[in-house]
């Protein structure tokens, strides 16, 4: 299994940006497709965005244009940096990895997580 650690997570206003890190270490990062959910209080886990070992992308609606999924394998790290956040962007952001080859969107897809990290954005 992979072993996830996420940072960069903080207070910020509404328009701002921050760059969450996700730190792998374990097997070959490269192989595993890795993705970004975010849990909201009172609310399910749901899908942010993911990258495939290829390097191609897929975001949720609501971030698309705002959010850019990327990765540095030699670091084994996938980034998810976030610009012109709003309040309702306001969660806890985990990382996630799976070795299927044609990842989906759904939290049960990953294999391995993170320790997530609170992104709050103030109005």
């Amino acid at each position: 299994q992979v072993q996830l650690v996420e940072s960069g997570g903080g207070l910020v206003q509404a328009g701002g940006s921050l760059r969450l890190s996700c730190a792998a270490s374990g097997r070959t990062f490269s192989s595993y497709a890795a993705g970004w959910f975010r849990q909201a209080p009172g609310k399910e886990r749901e899908f942010v965005a993911r990258i495939r070992t290829g390097g191609s992308t897929y975001y949720t609606d609501s971030v698309k244009g705002r959010f850019t999924i990327f990765r540095d394998n030699a670091k084994n790290t996938v980034y998810l940096q976030m610009n012109s956040l709003k309040p309702e962007d306001t969660a806890i952001y985990y990382c996630a990895t799976t070795s299927s080859v044609r990842p989906g969107t759904e939290p049960w897809q990953y294999d391995s997580w993170g320790q997530g990290t609170q992104v709050t954005v103030a109005s």
